[in-house]
């Protein structure tokens, strides 16, 4: 039981489910020490032996088929494996990104042969994947990227800059957002793969140096008269993309919540402790009624975060997570992860704004959640549609 005493739904009770649980905890504890973790936030990346690692252990493509290399698991594994990653406080591996976001591409819109090419390199994590979406002059509007594929023989020509890219210098596999049709708009979207290694005319720009996310690689990729064949154009119908994207949205801004909701239950716990020990004019913190009612006040909104991540995780298990709920989600969940850690943060005193305090590290580490996947903005936008 955690520090939120909210029991897990009865849909995570499967055997299945728990052994895989112990199998992720055992992972982290043998591959991400504290002293590797470290390395990693100095360096800026999470180094592709483990993305191997993880592979090999059966971490990665979690949802892919067991016919295309898969263990043919389903969302309630990913959110075991965001929720141990925390509780570990593995930053900067982005494994959701990659199983959650990026690979049910293939697994929902490749062809067969396209699952044939790709699904077992991804799960075996010898391709690590990303998605360039967002340039220079576009971000939640993808309908306003320059990015064009334009047709050359039996293949594209992609041209173009994307920027603030996750997974950026480490992946070999990357979901091009680019424009078949440039006067369709939207309707003129596809999503090409590119392969880095034969990719003549790609190169990667600069490691983005971030407020927090320290061991997350996030860069700038260039696309320079790049060509990739016809057979990498994903579903092999031009002018997909953005149906594409919009399809699978519900489940990122979904998995976000799941980090965010346990993120904020890490948070408090280290909290707890350190309120525990630290003294001030002999008695400990704790004892203070402030920092009761801070905690008090934390508790309590983490718990109603983390009840209403439940109802939505089970609507996605039954196909029925709409837009509107999971921008509700995304937003209420990372506004409050943010609004819990400074809290937290404040009642750490000065030790809180120490990097070596893990709390410091989350509270940078937070800020952004409520950028990416939509910024909370266009989240408040898509509820109000629906008004």
């Amino acid at each position: 039981m955690s520090v939120l005493d909210v029991p897990p739904p009865d849909f995570m009770f499967d055997e299945d489910i728990s052994i895989f649980a112990d199998s992720v905890d055992g992972f982290f504890r043998r591959e991400a020490s504290g002293k590797r973790a470290a390395k990693w936030r100095a360096e800026g990346q999470v180094e592709r032996g483990f993305w191997e690692a993880a592979g090999a252990a059966g971490l990665l493509g979690l949802m892919v088929p067991e016919e295309y290399g898969g263990p043919g698991g389903d969302l309630r594994h990913e959110i075991v494996l965001a929720q141990v990653q925390a509780r570990h406080e593995v930053d900067g591996f982005a494994s959701s990104l990659h199983n959650v976001i990026i690979t049910p591409y293939v697994i929902e819109y490749g062809t067969h042969e396209q699952k044939l090419r790709w699904l077992p390199k991804l799960v075996s994590g010898e391709m690590i994947a990303a998605v360039a979406m967002t340039e220079p002059d576009a971000g939640s509007d993808l309908q306003a990227i320059r990015t064009t594929a334009l047709r050359d023989g039996n293949g594209y020509r992609i041209n173009g800059a994307k920027t603030y890219i996750s997974n950026g210098q480490l992946a070999n596999f990357i979901v091009v957002v680019a424009k078949t049709d440039p006067a369709a708009r939207g309707r003129g979207i596809s999503l090409l793969v590119v392969e880095t290694e034969s990719a003549e005319g790609f190169r990667r720009g600069k490691r983005l140096d971030k407020v927090g996310q320290d061991a997350a690689d996030t860069s700038e990729l260039f696309f320079d008269n790049v060509w990739v064949p016809a057979e990498n154009l994903l579903g092999l119908e031009e002018g997909q993309g953005f149906k594409q994207l919009m399809g699978q949205l519900p489940r990122e801004r979904l998995i976000i919540a799941v980090q965010a909701v346990a993120e904020m239950e890490q948070a408090l716990a280290v909290t707890l402790e350190f309120v525990k020990q630290r003294k001030v004019f002999g008695q400990s913190v704790l004892d203070y009624q402030n920092t009761q009612f801070k905690l008090a006040e934390a508790k309590t909104e983490a718990t109603i975060a983390k009840v209403f991540v439940h109802h939505c995780i089970a609507q996605a298990l039954a196909g029925t997570l709409d837009n509107a709920t999971a921008a509700m989600a995304k937003y209420w969940t990372t506004d409050t992860l943010c609004k819990i850690v400074d809290e937290c943060l404040q009642l750490h005193g000065g030790a809180g704004y120490m990097n070596e305090y893990v709390i410091g590290r989350m509270y940078r580490d937070a800020r952004v959640s409520r950028i990416y996947g939509g910024t909370n903005e266009i989240m408040k936008v898509l509820i109000a549609r629906g008004l």
